[in-house]
């Protein structure tokens, strides 16, 4: 039976998160299901796929003195008005899913939402991504704030690992909860590395994230440097002027300047991470690295750090001993011996985060 489904979202930058929500909004919409994709923002860097119904709910921006401390209510009220037109248009929602710790702020504080299908799905690791750079009293604000939006609420988390911070860490007491990998359509994934590559015929190695603090950036670069490699190192990705101010600041402390190219955002890096010798990631924490999965997909090796989160569970078994320590030193070695001796992918290495059991997996939360 047609089932209609409601995603919130920030917006629709460049970021992992978005094109998640993107890939199970579109599997779910060839699976026969209603779906209505709400965006808190007008920007939007990825093409919405065919059938998603696309709603935009924009803050007014209104200006004075209070405008920020309103936002979230304000917000939530323009976000409620929303969701009863998509009931008057459509149907009531079946199930609403809400993505990224913004919007989930916004939703918790939607009048009448507790009566409603709502699960919130967590894709990164707060105690590094919000906690890790707070003082003692900070820090405590920061994790009562959290407990409010989430305590007694219906939670999906990425990974295992991230669901294990969030009561481990948080402490956050929630009434159900589901580990649901994010989805990744193998055949499609495959199709799409097979187009044109910007970098072919060149010798690289490959960084794929948003320039953002917790990517570390300078450890990929110290890393690289030290490696002595010959192969070029193409960072995938954008961020804010500051960010990319210090990678380029980086790059001509450590003269890597002709070695290094930063290549911005591409909707479509598959063809760059095909054409890669291997991806690096540098991350001092991660929900569930797409990049990783893409990278065994497309048969790019990978290494990583070990850091919290989801690598774990992509990286085990005989893939484990190909992650590092949180530190340059490390990843350099590790980037050198794969470069040299590349090791070989298998397809149950990847295999469990196919859409279609994931998609499965989502359908479940209405039954």
């Amino acid at each position: 039976m047609k089932k209609t489904i409601v995603f919130i979202i920030d917006g629709l930058p460049g970021g992992g998160a978005e094109k998640v929500v993107l890939t199970l909004a579109e599997g779910l919409v060839k699976a026969g299901n209603t779906v209505i994709l709400v965006s808190l923002d007008k920007r939007c860097d990825y093409k919405i796929p065919e059938g998603i119904h696309y709603v935009l709910s924009e803050d007014e921006k209104k200006k004075g003195i209070f405008r920020k401390i309103t936002e979230i209510s304000r917000r939530a009220e323009k976000l409620y008005e929303c969701l009863n037109a998509i009931s008057e248009r459509f149907d009531t929602p079946d199930l609403i899913l809400s993505n990224l710790h913004k919007t989930d702020r916004i939703v918790s504080k939607v009048k009448g939402i507790e009566k409603l299908n709502v699960w919130y799905c967590i894709h990164g690791v707060f105690s590094k991504s919000y906690l890790a750079d707070k003082n003692i009293i900070s820090c405590l604000i920061k994790k009562i704030k959290i407990r409010r939006v989430y305590e007694g609420k219906k939670i999906i988390t990425v990974s295992d690992a991230v669901f294990d911070d969030l009561i481990g860490n948080v402490k956050v007491n929630i009434s159900e909860h589901r580990t649901i990998y994010n989805p990744f359509n193998l055949r499609e994934i495959k199709d799409l590395s097979m187009k044109e590559n910007p970098f072919e015929g060149m010798d690289y190695i490959v960084h794929i994230g948003r320039f953002h603090d917790v990517k570390r950036h300078d450890r990929l670069l110290e890393a690289y440097s030290s490696a002595s490699i010959t192969s070029k190192l193409v960072i995938v990705g954008q961020g804010d002027k500051e960010k990319e101010s210090d990678i380029r600041n980086k790059i001509k402390e450590l003269k890597l300047e002709g070695r290094v190219l930063l290549a911005g955002f591409h909707k479509n890096p598959l063809p760059i991470i095909k054409g890669a010798k291997l991806t690096v990631l540098s991350s001092d924490s991660e929900g569930l690295p797409g990049v990783i999965i893409e990278s065994l997909i497309c048969g790019t090796p990978v290494v990583t750090t070990r850091c919290p989160g989801g690598v774990r569970e992509i990286m085990s078994g005989e893939l484990s001993k190909f992650t590092t320590e949180l530190n340059s030193v490390s990843l350099a070695a590790m980037i050198a011996s794969v470069y040299k001796k590349p090791y070989k992918i298998k397809k149950e290495m990847y295999e469990k985060f196919d859409t279609q059991l994931i998609i499965e997996d989502y359908e479940r939360l209405i039954d």
